[in-house]
């Protein structure tokens, strides 16, 4: 067997659905089509939690088989596939309907880095990881408490939030996180508080100041959108981000106060 042949067998052993045109990355990548087991299919959509409420979209959809189990099973409210093979939007759309789904599933054609899908609540993708990393910038843009599930690849540093296996292969869970970098302020009881936050991911860190004094910031979590802090005191922040302001409880000195924090804008 020759080298290339040796590298399409492999690939179609281990590849996804891929929908990257040279146009749009500069690269072609020679991958064919693998759907995804029924199995994992319905794990994907179970670590999503969805539900009538979810409008699903799924990148690379082939044959369509992930929306169309979302739409039969889960009832999902919406549906979409995009795909770059036409061959496949077409089988996609004739699958949805012949499973009596088509009134909520749509597949377009299309290059998956060009494409809206912006009104996602749960994203699912069967790529390869340099593909995820690439649309990793696009997805944290996703509105806060967006699911996203990967059949087989991560999404490099960027840590799952939860992970499942079903029939030897892995699926993977993100949590779209709001964005809390920046500068923070707040009154609560008459005193000053403002925080410096870096974010990375699900993690932020940075400077909590009380009053005039700097006090050690221990830690941040960002979970959809919910965002906790603690600093030395102890201090502790727990609430919900909405755009540039944060509104929810902070604990000084044993003291529970309602608070809202403001971004400062640049």
């Amino acid at each position: 067997m020759t080298p290339r042949a040796l590298i399409t067998v492999l690939c179609a052993l281990i590849a996804a659905p891929l929908t990257v045109s040279a146009a749009s990355k500069d690269i072609y990548f020679d991958v064919p089509y693998v759907a995804t087991p029924p199995a994992v299919v319905s794990t994907m959509l179970k670590l999503a939690g969805a539900t009538p409420n979810d409008v699903v979209y799924d990148l690379g959809s082939g044959d369509g088989r992930i929306v169309i189990a979302a739409a039969r099973d889960f009832k999902i409210k919406k549906g979409v596939g995009i795909d770059l093979d036409p061959e496949l939007v077409n089988l996609a759309t004739k699958n949805a309907k012949e499973a009596g789904v088509s009134d909520r599933v749509s597949f377009a054609r299309g290059d998956i880095f060009k494409m809206d899908f912006k009104d996602a609540t749960i994203l699912t993708l069967y790529l390869l990881p340099d593909v995820n990393v690439s649309l990793r910038p696009r997805i944290l843009d996703l509105a806060p408490g967006t699911r996203v599930v990967s059949h087989a690849f991560n999404m490099g540093d960027w840590v799952p939030d939860g992970a499942d296996n079903v029939d030897m292969r892995r699926v993977y869970l993100w949590i779209v996180p709001a964005k809390v970098q920046g500068v923070w302020t707040a009154t609560a009881d008459g005193v000053p508080y403002r925080l410096e936050l870096d974010q990375r991911y699900q993690n932020a860190g940075g400077k909590v100041k009380v009053g005039a004094k700097e006090t050690a910031f221990e830690m941040g979590i960002v979970k959809s959108d919910v965002f906790t802090f603690t600093g030395a005191g102890p201090i502790t922040f727990d609430g919900k981000v909405k755009g540039d302001t944060m509104t929810g409880t902070l604990t000084a000195g044993g003291k529970r106060t309602p608070v809202t924090f403001t971004r400062e804008l640049k």
